[in-house]
């Protein structure tokens, strides 16, 4: 065929929105053997990063849900950890020792003794129709202190503190601005020991505080709690 004859030819072509296409081309055109959407030679259709996996994460670094916990801290669901020492989640009294059932009577060992800056927390439930609870911190047979709630003491609630040294109780401490147990009612009590007295506080409310009479704190080896309340957790950690 000459020229003019291929001229001749080009106005009976399919058009393509309206524009010619070559004699023999596809609606679409690719390279020769390249499929119709082409990628680079060698590469998946929805491309990564060189040896990098479709849903990327840090390197080093495992899949994890969407919540990411800080560097070392174990992964808790709505809970993370600060910093430090990680809180006892129940009553450990060593490492090795078996983590035992949160009954009452309840006591638990200090390991290192009371200290600065350590703070035990209770959570808890006063039982319906509760005559009292007791919690104390012993060192050997001595009550370094002794905190008592009384639901109905000849008619008055009150928050008894004392100490036993040598099978003798000492001066009993009854002032207090408030009485926050309810029978019935969950509770969480947080004893901040000092170089100088515990701190107590009951639902995120400091309550009282109550002078060391006994004052080597590292003697002071364990907790116990007892009468009419139920527990959920007792923890002790260091505050910061």
């Amino acid at each position: 065929m000459n020229l003019s004859d291929a001229l001749d030819d080009f106005p009976n072509q399919n058009n393509q929105a309206g524009g010619p296409i070559w004699p023999g081309q596809p609606a679409n055109p690719t390279w020769p053997g390249q499929p119709a959407n082409p990628t680079w030679p060698g590469q998946p259709a929805n491309p990564t990063w060189p040896g990098q996996p479709a849903n990327t994460t840090w390197p080093g670094q495992p899949n994890q849900p969407a919540q990411p916990t800080w560097p070392g801290q174990p992964g808790q669901p709505g809970a993370p950890g600060w910093p430090g020492p990680v809180p006892q989640t129940g009553p450990y009294g060593v490492p090795e020792q078996p983590l035992k059932p949160l009954t009452v009577p309840f006591d638990m060992s200090l390991t290192n003794g009371a200290y600065n800056k350590m703070l035990l927390t209770i959570n808890g439930e006063v039982k319906p129709n509760a005559k009292q609870f007791t919690i104390n911190l012993y060192r050997g047979k001595d009550i370094a202190l002794h905190l008592n709630a009384r639901f109905n003491e000849e008619g008055r609630k009150v928050i008894v503190r004392n100490s036993m040294i040598a099978n003798q109780w000492g001066q009993e401490e009854r002032q207090c601005p408030s009485f926050p147990f309810v029978e019935g009612k969950p509770f969480e009590l947080k004893i901040l020991c000092t170089d100088t007295e515990f701190k107590v506080a009951v639902n995120k409310s400091h309550l009282l505080e109550f002078k060391h009479r006994v004052r080597d704190l590292n003697q002071i080896k364990s907790v116990a709690i007892y009468n009419d309340v139920t527990l959920k957790s007792v923890n002790v950690e260091t505050v910061q």
